[in-house]
């Protein structure tokens, strides 16, 4: 059975009280009570400091079986190197992410490249060759001109998703790459249409037994954590 994993990305965010936490709930339990009401996030601190493994243990601690952390790859991955020569670096941000996978609780690394780095098919062919294949992985592209066929051709060939991001200024390309899809929902609101196409949609990958994680915008409110109970209850 596919099964959607659904959350936001990220969960320290006393703001969030009392809509989404208990008003009285101490802030070093907020990810654990997280993951009763929702089953993945989306860490994005990894982007500027390599996970540590006593956190990673901690996580693995707080969550329930079948819960998934999705990682941002680290900035020198994706910022500084910009995809080259990243043979040293690679391996050294993965080995910080091997107890969440031996717990079964990784979901997909997010790569989310710059919005100045343009298409170049040879830069991400080469980049994909030293990803090992059984890291299960999605990439965010943030130019326009990576939303060609030859890109998504490249990316079913090594099995990673397209990360399908929606934000105010831009909507990537809703096209399935892998045998999974990965959504980032990053507009301050949704009407009710929309979550209904959003549902709809997710209803298709797991119709074709693909697994979907699906993380909304998070931030200083809790309508992003609301949505993704609501999803959950959809197909639950």
């Amino acid at each position: 059975m596919a099964q959607l994993y659904a959350g936001t990305s990220g969960w320290a965010y006393p703001s969030w009280k009392p809509a989404f936490y208990p008003a009285k709930l101490a802030q070093a339990k907020f990810l654990q009570y997280y993951s009763t009401q929702l089953n993945a996030v989306e860490v994005n601190f990894t982007f500027r400091q390599l996970l540590k493994e006593t956190t990673a243990q901690k996580w693995i601690d707080q969550t329930p079986a079948g819960f998934r952390l999705s990682v941002k790859a680290h900035q020198v991955i994706t910022h500084i190197k910009r995809l080259q020569k990243t043979e040293d670096f690679l391996p050294r941000f993965l080995s910080t992410v091997e107890p969440l996978a031996r717990a079964e609780k990784l979901g997909p690394l997010l790569f989310q490249l710059p919005p100045n780095l343009k298409v170049d098919i040879a830069l991400l062919e080469e980049f994909l060759r030293g990803l090992p294949r059984a890291v299960p992985s999605a990439f965010e592209f943030r130019h326009v001109s990576w939303f060609t066929d030859e890109v998504y051709e490249l990316l079913k060939k090594s099995g990673r998703a397209l990360c399908v991001a929606e934000t105010e200024e831009r909507v990537t390309p809703d096209v399935t790459t892998a045998d999974f899809a990965y959504y980032r929902y990053r507009k301050p609101s949704y009407t009710p249409d929309e979550r209904q196409m959003m549902i709809g949609r997710i209803r298709d990958h797991l119709t074709a037994a693909r697994n979907v994680f699906a993380y909304f915008k998070h931030e200083e409110t809790p309508e992003g954590a609301m949505y993704a109970v609501e999803l959950l209850k959809e197909f639950s």
